[in-house]
Formats: structure tokens, sequence, C-alpha cells
């Protein structure tokens, strides 16, 4: 457990957002590695069956992520104030409430997936392939959410770590389970799906067992197991807006893809392979995010307020710095990144496409740094409704300017309207910033 309401702001953000970018970069390259697999090994049929249910389960991962994330913040208070009674109430309430939501969600799931398809127009002769994987993959929600709800518990007492190597040892796991019953005992997409739940299942696990035997300070007691309504509003309130949140992004990316579609094969080649970029040099801006709002929960928990807009002012510097890093990289290297991604016939035209985009992103990635650092002030302030807005007000003028200047300038049309979209939350929560810290009184 680390105790961020001592010591200097810089070191705290610092240790507690590595592991939380090595963590995403890591879930990041198992997703790329999980589809070469799968494609290589069962079928380009498998990796469109995986492609079309990929973006169905992370709208429900990202509710979970982000309701856990919600009751993280709840958690570092509690920690804060020293209330360890608190903290496992807040624990022992989400485990319950959340795993009960998200069994009901898998027999759901299970239930409606011909449904889900038949929206989804799924041609048929991947049909059945694909609602075979969804539904077992549905079955894994709840180990996903014990997970989640488990190292958010983690997070909120400043241990980044531990969550990393579960991480880390269920991704090598998937991978070596997915090369053995897949590549060398050919099972097919059953097996695939089955080797994912059996993987989240054994991390969620491991992080109950660590939790017991290394910090029972966390650990609810045999009393502690009751709903209580208080509390369950409170998580609520504070999770439900935040899992809103997380799931406004994927929503917008679907509508964003549809004006993408008009650009031919060669623009929607290009843009797949950026939009993999981006997510490469935006995750880190989220896990520094993420270490503010855990360092400024904890300090409000402690009621010391003259360290909460100085660690706000250390993150954001932290965010700059690293927007150069990787503004810089992006810059120079934007040719080689999106050739990893094509070759052969027409991959010229890709390449060039692709190239303008990152050229102009690598400037506009200030933009999502900036606004991920007040994203995390807002939520370590318990302000969830805030961040929701602003990612809606983002979102949504970004989804617009796409279909506005796409027809015009292609895409680099594309890279303009995120910046347009992040310009607009930033011209919001800038403002409301500075209003915050004077309602709070902070120094």
């Amino acid at each position: 457990m680390t105790d961020m309401t001592v010591g200097a702001p810089h070191s705290h953000l610092w240790r507690h957002a590595l592991p939380l970018l090595l963590g995403n970069w890591l879930q990041l390259s198992y997703n790329a590695i999980d589809s070469i697999i799968a494609g290589r090994f069962i079928g380009q049929n498998a990796l469109a069956a995986e492609g079309i249910a990929g973006p169905v389960m992370n709208l429900v991962i990202l509710a979970i992520t982000g309701l856990c994330i919600g009751a993280g913040v709840l958690m570092s208070e509690a920690f804060g104030a020293k209330d360890f009674a608190r903290l496992q109430k807040i624990l022992a309430n989400m485990l319950m409430a959340g795993f009960a939501v998200c069994c009901t969600l898998a027999f759901a799931g299970i239930l409606f997936a011909n449904q889900i398809l038949t929206f989804l127009a799924v041609p048929q002769e991947i049909y059945a392939i694909t609602a075979t994987y969804l539904r077992i993959t549905f079955l894994g929600a709840p180990f996903t959410f014990c997970y989640n709800a488990l190292t958010a518990g983690l997070k909120s007492v400043g241990d980044a770590d531990t969550p990393l190597k579960f991480l880390a040892f269920s991704a090598i796991l998937n991978a070596v389970l997915d090369l053995i019953f897949l590549g060398i005992l050919r099972f097919g997409i059953l097996c695939s799906a089955l080797t994912t739940v059996v993987a989240e299942a054994v991390c969620a696990g491991l992080a109950l067992y660590y939790m017991i035997r290394k910090v029972p300070a966390l650990c609810p007691q045999r009393q502690q197991w009751q709903f209580q309504r208080d509390l369950l509003k409170q998580i609520l309130h504070y999770g439900g807006p935040t899992a809103l949140q997380q799931a406004i992004q994927p929503v917008c990316k679907v509508l964003i893809q549809g004006q993408v579609n008009t650009l031919g094969v060669s623009g929607i080649a290009a843009f797949n392979a950026v939009t993999r970029a981006d997510d490469f040099a935006c995750i880190p801006a989220q896990s520094i995010s993420s270490a503010i709002s855990t360092y400024i929960a904890q300090n409000r928990g402690a009621e010391k307020p003259e360290r909460i807009r100085s660690g706000f002012r250390t993150g954001i510097r932290l965010e700059f710095c690293y927007w150069l890093l990787i503004g810089s990289a992006v810059a120079l290297l934007r040719k080689p990144l999106v050739s990893m991604f094509v070759t052969g016939e027409g991959s010229e035209d890709v390449i060039r496409l692709g190239s303008q985009y990152l050229s102009w992103m690598a400037a506009f990635y200030l933009f999502p740094a900036m606004t991920n650092g007040v994203q995390g002030f807002f939520r370590g302030m318990g302000k969830m409704y805030t961040t929701m807005l602003g990612t809606f007000l983002q979102a949504s003028v970004r989804t617009v300017c796409t279909y506005l200047l796409v027809p015009h300038f292609g895409i680099i049309g594309i890279a303009f309207s995120c910046a347009i979209g992040w310009s607009t939350m930033l011209l919001y929560e800038v403002p409301y910033y500075f209003i915050t810290c004077r309602r709070q009184k902070l120094p």
C-alpha cells in the first residue's frame, strides 16, 4: 500500500502511472497477438468473427471498468481518511452488486446472441461461429468484473504494480493456450473463446488470493457482506456516470467508421492502421490521469487540500512531457508506423494517407494529454458527472465534425475533428476547474 497523502507528488504520480501504462500497453499488444493467432491458425472467418464480437464485448468491459473506476475513487477517499472499515464495506457492496449484475448480463448475452448478431447484419457464412464465440465470451463477464473490482481496491491504496503482474500472467497464459489449442491441436474458434474465459478466471483468482494473503486490510469481514443502500447509491453515483462515459467512446467510433467507409479501401485501411497508433499514443495519458485521480482522492479523504492543486499541476506537467515525447516520436516515425500494418499492392496509398494523418496528430496529441489530466482532477474530486459531460461533448463534436470535414479533406478531416472535439472539452472543463478550486477553497 502507498500513502499518497505524504511525500513528493511527482514521485507518487510517476510510480503509480508507470505500471498502469505498462499494463495498458500489454493489453493492447495481447489483443493484436490474439487476432494474429486466430487469423493464421483458424482462418479469416474466425478473425472476422472475433472482429464482430469484439465491439460488443468492449461495451460490456468498458462499462465494467467505468463502474470500478468510480468505486475506486470512493475507496481512495476512505484510504486517505484511514477509514478501513468503510473501504472494506465499499469493496464488499461493489463485489456483491456487480457480480450479480454481470451474471445477469452474461445470461442475457447468451440468450439474445442471435438477436444481437441479426441487428449487426452479420453475414450468414460466419453467423454460426460468431454466435458461438460471442456466447462463450459472455461467460467471462463475471470474472472480468471480479478482476477489475479487486484491482480497483489495490489501486485505490496505491498498489498499481501487483495488477500489472496479474495482467502479464493472464496475457501470457492466454497466448500459450491459444498456441497449443489453436496452433497445434487445431481445435477452432470454440477454444479461442474458452482460453480467453479461462485466462480471465485465473486472473480474478490470483487477485483474490493475493488480497487475502497480502493485503488483509482490504478484505471485508464476514459481517460486512451485507447490502447497504447508502453505499450502493454512492457507488452508483460515482461509478454509473463513469461507466456511461466509458461506453460513449466506442459508440462514437462506430459512427465515425460509417464516414470512414466512404473513403475507399485505401482510406479505410489507413484509418484502421493509424487508430492502432492512436491507441498506443493516448493510453499513457489515461494512465497518468488515473494516477492523478488516486492521488487527489486520497488527499481529499485525508482533508489535505493544500496538496491537491500541487499534485494536479505536477500531473499536468507529466502529461505535457509525455506529449513532447510521443509527439516527436510519431512525427519522426509516421511512415514506418503505418508500414508495419500493410504490404503489397496498394500499400503506397495507405502509407501516404496514414502518414498525412499522423503528421497532424503528432501535434494534436497535446489535447488528449491535457483533457486526460483535467479529467483525472475532476474524477479525484468526485465530480463524475462533469467528466461524463466533458466526454459527451468531445465525442459529439468530434462525430459531427467528422461528417462535415471528411467529404472535403479526407482522412485529415478526421484528425482535425479529433482536435476540435478535444478543444471543446477543454473549453468546458478548464474554466470549471478554476470554479471548483474556488468553491472548494483549494489553496
